[in-house]
């Protein structure tokens, strides 16, 4: 049996899965666009875990997202964790 890896984030952080890779992509015209060129764009994933939220001046801020929520988010705004 597998053990399962239970995460709670603290304070303001979501913990998210990213949704799969796209890869290559073939155009009808036969022109091949490589992965390397969506790199840029924003990644997209669902949000599998949310912290309580932030303090701010004393009282806890909520947080905007919740678990299930569909998010997009830039390469350099996360920590791979396996």
């Amino acid at each position: 049996m597998a053990k399962k890896l239970s995460l709670v984030p603290l304070g303001d952080r979501i913990v998210v899965l990213p949704s799969e890779k796209e890869g290559e992509k073939k155009l009808a015209s036969g022109i091949i666009i490589p992965e390397t060129v969506d790199k840029e764009k924003p990644a997209k994933g669902e949000v599998i875990a949310v912290g309580p939220g932030k303090y701010e001046d004393g009282k806890r801020t909520p947080m905007q997202v919740k678990v299930g929520d569909t998010v997009l988010f830039s390469k350099y705004g996360y920590d791979e964790v396996k």
